[in-house]
């Protein structure tokens, strides 16, 4: 008899793990002309059960497995075998990208019945192949179809379920020994996807209602904690436009963004207070234009661009032209590397952070609470962000900016260590207390309760706090 409790049960792999670490490499592939007669005799050769189809820029376009091998001798006979990969091959190529997390990957094989699965780079050239034996370790369950059921929403109800299953999934992981860093990279994950899929639903309507598809290219950015992979329950919208249009094609991106806006927010996503949305203007650019905005951050400083900066470069494409984003990613950390006295104001505003302590080791709180996103995790994400522009690092993530300035040996390796064991208890007392007040009727927040903490984790905080103030030195931000 099956264990009922067993198979609804969680598993944590699919949240902890990404493709890249799973997939099979290298990947066998074949242009279109190539016969299918040297097709299965590569295929025999490298011991594949398939092969992927490439067009000339080497991007994955279709693929040949055994079991269509297996259906084309049935129908043919030896016949069949007198044709290219080309003609029999299947296309198009369901595709993932090498950072999805498994569970993404499981849910596309389970709904669409596959049995391979290419990885692909952002230019859709195969790095590798999932197969279902490779995961044989891996339980699939109701949960594993959250990423899945986001790809394929036709709306925001659908995409409001998939919302709405983000605490269940939370709590299921924690008490999986997941990582309260890991769930959050999950979270940001769901979001960054519901906001691309808001915006290829709001593409197609927009065309059929005659806007037309889109005047340039484009990219949607998600900014702010899910642009760098840092999300917890409590969660706005933080989006951009950039494209390579004239000042005549903002009607059209207008209305993208006030459809994508409005999609997310009726999915349970807010907009968001301080308006930092791709349906205004402020955040709404051509690349020549973002450019000059973000020169007058950089070298006419004010005191908001800091709240600017602190949402912009964190930014993640999620639809469209990645290039353009990325270009537009150097271009920004090269210009503010470039201004000592825009530097030297990222430098004071984390200089003059505090942490919610007391002179004799008491949480500072009020009304019983403490913001543990202002105390906690600000000072470590934006010391994190100034080192990184200032040293060129391309990477979003407080934990990759961290580690790749440990890597040019700009950080001591015991003090990388401390801060990422800081950001894992912060994280993890912001999610334990937004999942009690969950489950209380209560809306979440950035605000905990240090006394509902168990003893040797109020501790583990207060070490945390103490050792922050030690940041601005270790971080060579002060002076």
């Amino acid at each position: 008899m099956n264990d009922i409790a067993a198979l609804a049960r969680i598993d944590s792999f699919p949240y902890r793990h990404r493709l890249h670490e799973v997939m099979s490499r290298p990947v066998l592939t074949g242009t279109e002309d190539l016969s299918l007669t040297d097709a299965i005799h590569r295929m025999y050769e490298a011991r594949a059960s398939s092969i992927v189809g490439v067009d000339g820029q080497g991007r994955a376009i279709g693929i040949l497995t055994e079991r269509d091998l297996l259906r084309l001798l049935s129908t043919q006979g030896a016949a069949g075998l007198d044709t290219t990969l080309g003609q029999i091959m299947t296309r198009p190529v369901a595709a993932v990208p090498s950072d999805a997390f498994v569970y993404v990957a499981l849910g596309k094989m389970t709904r669409l019945g596959l049995r391979h699965l290419v990885v692909v780079d952002r230019d859709r050239k195969p790095l590798g192949m999932v197969t279902g034996r490779a995961l044989l370790k891996v339980r699939a369950n109701d949960a594993l179809v959250i990423g899945d059921s986001v790809h394929e929403a036709n709306g925001p109800e659908d995409m409001e379920a998939a919302m709405a299953a983000l605490p269940k999934l939370a709590r299921s992981l924690l008490a999986e020994g997941v990582t309260a860093r890991g769930i959050s990279s999950v979270i940001a994950l769901v979001i960054r996807d519901l906001t691309a899929r808001a915006t290829e639903l709001a593409e197609k309507s927009m065309a059929e209602d005659g806007w037309g598809g889109a005047p340039a290219a484009y990219a949607m950015l998600v900014l702010g904690s899910g642009g760098r992979g840092e999300s917890l329950l409590v969660f706005d919208q933080d989006n951009a436009i950039v494209h390579r249009g004239s000042p005549a094609d903002d009607v059209w991106f207008a209305e993208l963004g006030r459809r994508v806006n409005e999609m997310l927010n009726q999915a349970g996503i807010p907009f968001c207070d301080g308006g930092v949305m791709a349906r205004e203007p402020k955040w709404r650019k051509s690349l020549e234009e973002w450019k000059d905005e973000i020169h007058s951050w950089v070298f006419s400083l004010e005191n908001q661009t800091v709240m600017y900066c602190d949402i912009f470069f964190d930014f993640q494409p999620v639809w469209g032209d990645a290039d353009l984003a990325e270009e537009l990613r150097g271009w920004a950390i090269e210009k503010a590397s470039q201004s000592g006295f825009f530097m030297q104001y990222l430098a004071q505003h984390v200089a003059k952070m505090d942490v919610s302590l007391t002179l004799w080791g008491g949480f500072v709180t009020k009304n019983g609470r403490l913001n543990a996103k202002k105390f906690g995790l600000l000072p470590l994400v934006s010391a994190a962000r100034f080192r990184a522009i200032r040293a060129h690092v391309q990477a979003t993530g407080t934990d990759e900016r961290y580690t790749a300035i440990k890597d040019l040996e700009l950080l001591h390796e015991d003090d990388w260590r401390d801060f990422l064991e800081i950001r894992e208890i912060v994280f993890r007392v912001m999610l334990d207390q937004q999942l009690a007040d969950l489950a209380a009727g209560i809306p979440p927040s950035a605000s905990i309760d240090p006394k509902r903490l168990p003893t040797q984790l109020r501790e583990r905080l207060r070490w945390a706090f103490k050792r922050l103030r030690t940041l601005k030195y270790i971080c060579g931000v002060a002076g």
